[in-house]
């Protein structure tokens, strides 16, 4: 018999956990493992990161949803204590046999289908969004400075001073709008360098960390 995966241990929460307590805790174990924060690791050391944030977000996704965590505590409690484990290859071996069961719930991500493991970085993307704008939005806007400059140089030479700085502000709202036409939180943050990603989730660990430390 294959070893089970177990969700709740993975998130370090109780089987009786509320589903904010769910939230909290995927929150702090997503950061602690998202890969991207490991920029200087080696590939043996990426990708078992990768693997256990995947794990994370199975667990995340499995119980978040009423339906789904349901029918997982009905296999849940089929399974002794020894047969239980929290190694990320239990959760990826366990949804590629037994993930068609969960056919109702929320589809994670909008992905529709509920038979395959789930997109992690989507997963994440999701449940930080609101966290993400702020740290994704403050990266260098690079075309609403490019156009606040042109527009700034623009004005100045048909009214001076006076010009420049209606050329300035006209030139950085448009450039403001080319920075976020057509892209979400998630995707401008997926194309960031790993070290820019880095440090976006370093200072969302001290966000969320802080508000952990907090509550207590």
């Amino acid at each position: 018999m294959s070893a089970f995966p177990d969700y709740y241990k993975l998130l370090g929460v109780s089987q009786t956990a509320s589903t904010d307590e769910i939230r909290r805790a995927y929150k702090l174990e997503s950061l602690r493992t998202h890969p991207d924060r490991l920029t200087q690791a080696t590939p043996a050391e990426k990708k078992a990161a990768t693997e256990k944030f995947q794990a994370v977000a199975d667990a995340y996704y499995i119980l978040s949803d009423s339906t789904r965590r349901k029918e997982y505590d009905m296999l849940y409690k089929t399974r002794g204590p020894q047969e239980r484990t929290t190694d990320p290859h239990a959760s990826a071996s366990w949804f590629s046999a037994f993930a068609s069961v969960f056919g109702g719930g929320t589809p994670a991500s909008g992905a529709g289908a509920t038979e395959q493991e789930p997109d992690a970085n989507n997963i994440f993307a999701d449940v930080f969004d609101e966290l993400l704008r702020p740290e994704v939005q403050r990266r260098a806007p690079w075309f609403a400075w490019l156009g606040g400059i042109c527009g700034a140089g623009v004005g100045f030479i048909v009214a001076n001073v006076p010009g420049l700085m209606v050329g300035a502000y006209a030139g950085n709202r448009l450039g403001a709008i080319r920075d976020a036409k057509g892209k979400s939180v998630a995707s401008v943050f997926a194309q960031l360098g790993s070290n820019q990603k880095a440090e976006i989730l370093r200072a969302l660990a001290t966000k969320v960390l802080g508000a952990a430390a907090n509550s207590f």
